[in-house]
């Protein structure tokens, strides 16, 4: 064994309610075991400004749209920013998208991301999952408005899980959203999913989003309409508690799986006490950058706070962000929460995320015997806080 040590201003285990003030951590460089965290004297030895944290993990993303990197008009709302999609998802071919991913998961993992729950439509990202020091699960995530395209759209994902099975990737089909999918498709690829013990899906992303379930209007509901497509019904009820009933006709509650509700920007008191009900191990992702880019909204942490709810941090893609960068989600949470202690944002950002994909036994926290990946945040604040300026490198 190899054994390296390294110093900061500020060491965050996540293993404690605070981080460690001018602390070290000493790892296997061999294979990035850590060994031993402990404080120091910064007399005696080179202690960098800065932060020590644990790997990352992105609990949304989008890679095969890295094609998709500033080719967006901000700001549309999400049925200008659907319209969008369908226009530019397929410019590219699959050399160009293979490529692309390659190049991001490359960024990521250098910037700090140890592990990531990737949301695809077809195989461009696969051959890269396989090879790439990055752990993925991979959602095999479907669409089809029309009642007659589910079982079709169920061969496509089923072939399409063969395909992620020979690359060796942790794969399976789930839903994407209440308002692109059929009631019945819904069921059928959360059926599917739940079986993995994993499901991850869009969960009232905008206020269009709710409209089209409380009242069938409004301008996703125009949207669908336009391009004659068929809508979900209306029930009066949020589209959280829609997804549920839905869950409910694939499988009787409760569900001891790991369920991700993505982007929760609408989210209220009775959706979180409706989710709890029934959802054992339900996890709840923000994508601030994404939500700001698309209808300039963000998820209501405090709420989620005071409810104690097991918040994750993610991307989503480059047709939605600027980058896929963590520590920019993180700075974004900060600035707009910032009486949120900043290590517990950390926990979001790290631990949360590795207890979604059942990964905390390695990943999340720096504690001897694990190995979650070293990853040092410069530019932090006399607190430990990060600022505008901060960016992050992976030390192991």
């Amino acid at each position: 064994m190899s054994v390296k040590r390294i110093a900061a201003s500020y060491v965050y285990t996540l293993d404690a309610d605070e981080p460690i003030r001018n602390g070290f951590v000493e790892y296997d460089d061999e294979d990035g075991t850590v060994v031993a965290v402990g404080s120091c004297d910064a007399s005696e030895e080179e202690v960098m400004d800065g932060a020590i944290v644990p790997g990352f993990v992105n609990t949304h993303c989008h890679v095969e749209l890295s094609h998709l990197h500033g080719k967006f008009v901000k700001g549309t709302g999400m049925a200008g920013f659907i319209d969008q999609i369908n226009a530019l998802r397929d410019w590219a071919g699959f050399e160009v998208k293979q490529k692309l991913v390659q190049e991001w998961m490359d960024k990521m993992w250098n910037d700090g991301v140890s592990a990531m729950a990737d949301i695809s439509n077809d195989d461009s990202s696969f051959a890269v999952k396989k090879g790439h020091k990055m752990y993925t699960r991979t959602f095999l995530e479907v669409f089809g408005s029309e009642p007659q395209m589910c079982e079709g759209v169920m061969m496509d994902v089923s072939e399409l899980q063969k395909t992620a099975d020979e690359a060796g990737i942790d794969a399976a089909p789930t839903p994407h959203s209440c308002y692109t999918m059929s009631p019945a498709l819904l069921s059928a690829s959360a059926a599917e999913g739940l079986k993995s013990g994993y499901l991850s899906y869009h969960s009232q992303e905008s206020q269009e989003e709710e409209d089209l379930l409380l009242t069938g209007s409004g301008a996703m509901y125009e949207n669908r309409v336009r391009n004659n497509m068929s809508t979900p019904p209306v029930t009066g009820e949020s589209s959280l508690k829609y997804f549920i009933s839905r869950l409910e006709a694939a499988k009787p509650a409760p569900y001891d799986e790991h369920i991700l509700l993505v982007h929760n920007v609408c989210l209220k008191q009775d959706d979180i006490d409706a989710a709890k009900k029934v959802m054992r191990n339900v996890y709840w992702a923000v994508c601030p950058l994404s939500n700001i880019f698309i209808h300039n909204a963000l998820p209501p942490i405090d709420l989620m706070r005071r409810n104690g709810l097991a918040i994750t941090v993610g991307t989503d893609s480059l047709s939605s962000n600027d980058d896929l960068d963590m520590v920019k989600e993180i700075v974004c949470l900060h600035e707009n929460f910032p009486h949120v202690p900043m290590n517990e944002i950390f926990t979001w950002a790290c631990m949360n995320g590795a207890r979604f994909l059942g990964k905390e036994a390695e990943l999340g926290s720096i504690a001897p015997g694990k190995k979650p990946g070293i990853v040092f945040v410069d530019k932090v604040d006399k607190a430990g806080r990060v600022t505008i300026g901060s960016h992050s490198k992976r030390i192991i």
